[in-house]
């Protein structure tokens, strides 16, 4: 996958996901649009759920941090197929957000 069609995809992720996260943590500030910006919002998002003591949380928590490891990798990755890569931390990302809600 090029670098355009990673970064767009990470822009639809953001647009997609990045109002309901930091709804979860009461966040209202601005975050920047790159895709690092959007990763480092789902770590904080997992930390700040997983450090509550209520299960349905730390299991978003669970999650979400498995959408970080798909989101860094699909980043970062050289190889692979980082489209199947978003894909998962999609449904990560889903799930997540359905758990803490």
């Amino acid at each position: 996958m090029d670098v355009k069609t990673r970064t767009d995809t990470f822009a639809a992720l953001r647009d997609c996901f990045a109002t309901e996260l930091a709804a979860l943590i009461g966040d209202q500030a601005q975050r920047g649009h790159t895709a690092n910006a959007f990763i480092e919002l789902v770590e904080e998002v997992r930390d700040v759920l997983g450090s509550s003591s209520i299960s349905a949380w730390q299991d978003a928590s669970e999650d979400l941090d498995r959408a970080v490891g798909y989101l860094t990798n699909a980043l970062t990755g050289v190889d692979g197929d980082q489209r199947s890569l978003l894909a998962r931390a999609r449904t990560h990302l889903r799930v997540g957000i359905a758990t803490a809600s």
